[in-house]
């Protein structure tokens, strides 16, 4: 079951990288987490992918997100909630989408630490 779930969520994270809007880091830390359970020889293949493994360690290790990476989330989230709220009939519908988008923005804002905020704390 483990590796299925690994299995699915590469798949979704390889989606997101080319589909805008679609969260591609979060897929590949499901999927270290779940491959942890059922095959370390994929959980070490995802830790090692060139642009993704480092942060799914980072992650890991609790450094959470650079901030350069927050500020572009945050923006990508906006971005898509704000043409979705445009494109949208329903005013039902645009609450759902514009609270999904609140709920996105405030965990990533407040929720995933800072990359450079910890490091500067364990520092000190």
């Amino acid at each position: 079951m483990w590796l299925c779930v690994g299995f699915v969520c590469v798949g979704l994270g390889s989606i997101g990288i080319v589909v805008p809007g679609l969260p591609t880091t979060i897929f590949f830390i499901l999927a270290a987490w779940a491959f942890a359970k059922s095959n370390p020889r994929l959980e070490a293949w995802v830790l090692g992918l060139p642009r993704i493994g480092p942060m799914v360690v980072d992650y890991r290790a609790g450094l959470g997100m650079p901030r350069r990476a927050k500020v572009a989330a945050v923006a990508s989230i906006v971005l898509f909630v704000s043409l979705s709220v445009l494109l949208l009939g329903s005013w039902s519908v645009r609450g759902v989408v514009i609270l999904a988008g609140l709920v996105g923005v405030a965990t990533v804002a407040v929720w995933v630490p800072t990359r450079e905020t910890v490091l500067a704390a364990r520092e000190s």
